[in-house]
């Protein structure tokens, strides 16, 4: 009669095939590029375009920098950084003024940099932003 696997054996080879699906979890919290980080937002003033294509009241995503800039009604810029302080995910979207996370879904007010929606809880990092010659700049020394 042929013997059995031990059932030390099968806990073993279960745990095994069990350890790379595990693993899967775990980077599903990390942002997709596989380290993007608030280092990704500028550390130096970057123009983002012509201060003509910010609405009064609007927000635009400028995706390339990590920066999302909104104009009050009455002209004043604010502008944050789009890494999410939940897992470091790059937001890459807009919907009117609230930005959405690819990751698991956290949103944040543009106008504010406030959380929305969860899984985040922090708001979003502020980021110095100014109008020079018709242009808008953001990020340290803006």
């Amino acid at each position: 009669m042929p013997a059995r696997p031990s059932t030390g054996r099968r806990t073993l080879l279960f745990g095994a095939a069990a350890a790379p699906v595990a693993g899967l979890g775990l980077a599903a919290c990390s942002a997709p590029d596989g380290g993007a980080s608030a280092d990704a937002t500028p550390t130096a003033p970057v123009d983002l375009g012509a201060e003509s294509e910010l609405a009064k009241g609007g927000a635009k995503l400028y995706r390339e920098h990590n920066v999302v800039v909104s104009r009050s009604a009455d002209g004043d810029l604010k502008a944050y950084s789009t890494i999410c302080t939940h897992a470091g995910c790059p937001i890459n979207k807009l919907q009117g003024t609230t930005l959405v996370c690819p990751c698991h879904g956290s949103e944040f007010d543009a106008v504010t940099g406030k959380v929305v929606r969860s899984p985040a809880t922090e708001p979003l990092h502020e980021l110095p932003v100014k109008a020079a010659n018709g242009r808008i700049v953001a990020g340290p020394g803006a």
